[in-house]
């Protein structure tokens, strides 16, 4: 099977399970309710609605929140530390990490897969027309290293530059590999805060701080190796 028969039967497959989600939400009232408390305690900013809500599901709670993960990708606006400090405080820090990350990555590799197959039309409907653009300049500037750089700035939109690299040229391999190198960091520092964030803002600007100063060191790093490089050529 060549690539255009396997990507139109990609596309079709994806248009079909929107199809069904969308069908479900509208007819199955208990569904219904369920994406509409989602949605609230998302909405709330607060944290523990997010672990309360995971946590009713007991043995399943797992399950739910990974499930959690790929919703809020998908809809980008959604703000994903909330349901990783809920992991953290839940599962413990070193659990809730994992299970945060391993989430994020099927999320972002949806994101990815959504772009690539249906196109920038869905993409800045899902997202936005000048967060895209915005990541698109990102992409031009930074050049094979966008994905990894971009990960380690916890001022991009995880779920956009998902979106943004589905409508490059560049493989999904790479992609994946980029985003759980990347992410790691910001995975870890938020998990450890999330688990002993009671109420209190110490931590989590601490965290915050931590992850900054990270990301400006990689930054820092490769211009100055742009620099050096643009010094070689010449």
């Amino acid at each position: 099977m060549d690539k255009k028969k396997r990507n139109q039967i990609g596309r079709a497959a994806v248009v079909l399970a929107a199809l069904a989600a969308f069908l479900i939400y509208c007819f199955v009232p208990s569904v219904n309710r369920t994406m509409h408390t989602v949605l609230a305690a998302f909405a709330s900013g607060d944290f523990t609605v997010v672990r309360d809500f995971v946590e009713s599901y007991g043995a399943y709670a797992a399950a739910v929140s990974f499930l959690l993960m790929i919703l809020q990708s998908i809809a980008a606006p959604l703000p994903a530390f909330l349901l990783t400090f809920a992991n953290a405080n839940l599962f413990g820090w070193w659990k809730g990490a994992v299970l945060s990350w391993s989430s994020a990555m099927a999320g972002a590799a949806v994101c990815f897969y959504i772009a690539r197959l249906l196109g920038r039309d869905v993409a800045e409907k899902l997202t936005s027309r000048a967060g895209l653009k915005q990541i698109d300049v990102f992409f031009e500037r930074h050049g094979r290293m966008s994905i990894l750089i971009a990960r380690l700035l916890p001022f991009m939109s995880f779920d956009i530059v998902s979106y943004a690299a589905g409508l490059t040229s560049m493989s999904f391999g790479s992609f994946f590999i980029a985003t759980g190198i990347g992410q790691l960091p910001a995975t870890i520092i938020y998990s450890y805060v999330g688990s002993m964030l009671t109420g209190g803002a110490k931590l989590f600007v601490t965290g915050l701080l931590l992850l900054s100063a990270i990301s400006a060191l990689i930054v820092l790093f490769k211009q100055l190796y742009n620099e050096k490089r643009k010094k070689e050529d010449k």
